[in-house]
């Protein structure tokens, strides 16, 4: 073989980086065109887990003690703190909000979704959505077991509680639930503006469920953190899953416009 002057060889590297670097871009800008919200569910998915992860390492080590005891304690009467902040339509409304992340009402809407995709004939984004769900109540069961932090004794509790406190399972099976359910029942909604607005509810509902848990004395606010944590990590899981599944065909799709 005759031997290659080297300008010759560097002339063809430069080509092929140049090629290589517009087939890059050309596919970075389809992808970003076409695949944000994938990518978003995913870095969801990644920092939702990170942020467990990383806030359990310093709940078990004791570093969030003092946060937890000064914030909990600011959201309750400064000459008393054996009473929540603000009048007594406050407490009952914190009351009725911790109750939307309680077992029957989450259940019930669950419920009511699976009808809902059984009577439009979506039966295997249905089926999808009872193992999503299912699916959380148990990763979040084993999470309470494994850790088994106690719950706040510095204040009354202004809501029964039966289980350990870490996470939170009001606020992670919100999370689980509302935000599983807007981002599965978004994707079958034909305008943009629908979608929004059930993802921006299920958002609202999830935030209230987690602080009122705090504002009852139940919790501690890294409690909450931790469940809003990992359940959105399961849930944008759960809609990575879905999204795939619906690309090869496994799971019905948006209707078309």
């Amino acid at each position: 073989m005759a031997h290659q002057h080297p300008d010759f060889i560097l002339e063809r590297m430069a080509t092929l980086s140049h090629s290589v670097w517009r087939e890059s871009a050309r596919w970075m800008v389809r992808l970003g065109r076409n695949e944000r919200p994938l990518l978003l569910m995913i870095l969801t998915l990644s920092l939702g887990a990170w942020g467990f992860v990383a806030l359990a390492d310093l709940v078990m080590e004791g570093e969030t003690h003092s946060m937890d005891t000064h914030l909990l304690l600011s959201m309750r009467a400064a000459d008393n703190p054996s009473e929540p902040w603000g009048p007594e339509w406050v407490h009952e409304m914190a009351r009725d909000l911790t109750g939307l992340g309680g077992t029957a009402i989450l259940t019930g809407l669950s419920l009511a979704a699976v009808g809902y995709l059984a009577l439009i004939r979506k039966f295997h984004l249905m089926t999808f959505l009872i193992v999503a769900i299912g699916g959380g109540i148990v990763v979040s069961t084993l999470l309470k077991l494994g850790f088994d932090r106690p719950r706040p004794d510095l204040v009354p509790h202004g809501s029964h509680v039966y289980t350990k406190s870490f996470p939170s399972g009001h606020s992670m099976m919100a999370a689980v639930t509302y935000l599983t359910l807007g981002a599965l029942l978004a994707r079958i909604q034909r305008r943009r503006s629908q979608r929004a607005y059930i993802l921006i509810i299920a958002c609202l509902a999830t935030l209230a469920v987690g602080a009122s848990r705090v504002y009852l004395g139940v919790h501690w606010p890294t409690d909450v953190l931790a469940g809003w944590a990992v359940g959105s990590a399961w849930a944008a899981a759960c809609w990575t899953v879905a999204n795939l599944m619906q690309r090869r065909g496994d799971i019905e799709g948006t209707p078309s416009s």
